[in-house]
């Protein structure tokens, strides 16, 4: 398991897109889900003293209370949200039944997630897109709550989280104030989520409309691919390797011979780049910023699909 993984669970007989966790046979719900995915700990706050025992006031430590861990320091603004917590509120969100596809703990457990199937199917373009709700929480003071929508193409697996002027994919919680009245709040994720999922329909009608020529497809490529004016010998080796492979994922791509050669194949064909290509270079947090970016979105994704409809 990789530096960054401390615990975590998926389901499925092939490791995910992020190829991180311990596999699990059958999706399990929340109570098993906890325990799959290590996350069956507290949070507790304790106070801060300086080196000469003098307690600093306003702050206190994030404690995992199991095993002593420090995850962070905090104000005393700050309220904990316990993963159990998390739990509770997607199952009170989805509903009966809800199951877990991949759940875990990052950084020592500073950053916690859960990943859930919503019960809705969307047919869209003739496919059928998944959406999937990431439930993200950080125990280290470093960020907000945040839900995030994150739509897998079935047919590739391949995630479509495209940042939509018209829609919201992601909303945000802070630690701070009425907690509970701000999950409250948070109950509307369905709705918002609903209208993602329709503003994605239309943005994926109107990049099918964009009908590319070859000269367009290779022009896009350089733009998402560039160059630069002192690059090495070896690097632009690297890139022209690159351009090369996100090419052939949008001509020979078999998921793709029956799309026509319009925006929408080439943003499945940028996805599956930015999904599934190796990198130059490979470093020890490679996957965990590949699963971020998964769920917070791929600016490589994003900037292609401001060039086509701008275009």
């Amino acid at each position: 398991m990789s530096a960054e993984v401390e615990t975590m669970m998926f389901t499925g007989r092939e490791r995910p897109w992020h190829g991180l966790g311990t596999q699990v046979e059958e999706a399990p719900d929340s109570k098993e889900a906890l325990i799959a995915a290590g996350l069956d700990w507290d949070v507790v706050q304790r106070p801060v003293f300086t080196q000469d025992g003098v307690k600093v006031p306003g702050y206190f430590a994030n404690v995992r209370q199991q095993d002593g861990s420090i995850l962070g320091v905090v104000t005393s603004r700050y309220k904990v949200v316990q993963n159990r917590d998390a739990f509770a509120f997607t199952d009170e969100l989805l509903g009966e039944g809800v199951r877990y596809e991949t759940a875990g703990s990052l950084m020592g457990g500073r950053k916690t997630w859960i990943l859930a199937k919503l019960p809705t199917r969307y047919i869209i373009q003739g496919e059928q897109i998944l959406p999937y709700l990431v439930f993200s929480n950080t125990h280290d003071g470093s960020g907000a709550i945040k839900i995030a929508m994150t739509p897998i193409r079935v047919v590739c697996n391949n995630t479509l989280n495209l940042a939509l002027n018209t829609a919201d994919r992601c909303w945000s919680i802070h630690h701070t104030g009425d907690i509970a009245a701000k999950l409250e709040d948070a109950r509307e994720t369905l709705f918002m989520a609903e209208d993602y999922m329709n503003e994605l329909g239309k943005g994926f009608e109107d990049l099918s409309r964009k009908r590319l020529t070859d000269a367009a497809v290779e022009e896009y490529i350089q733009e998402l691919l560039p160059i630069a004016d002192d690059a090495s010998e070896t690097t632009e080796k690297n890139i022209l390797r690159l351009r090369k492979d996100m090419a052939a994922r949008y001509y020979d791509a078999p998921d793709l011979q029956g799309v026509r050669k319009n925006g929408y194949r080439f943003i499945n064909a940028v996805s599956d780049f930015a999904t599934h290509a190796a990198p130059i270079r490979r470093t020890k947090n490679y996957q965990e910023t590949l699963f971020n970016k998964t769920m917070e979105g791929n600016p490589l994704t994003d900037k292609a699909y401001r060039l086509v409809m701008a275009a």
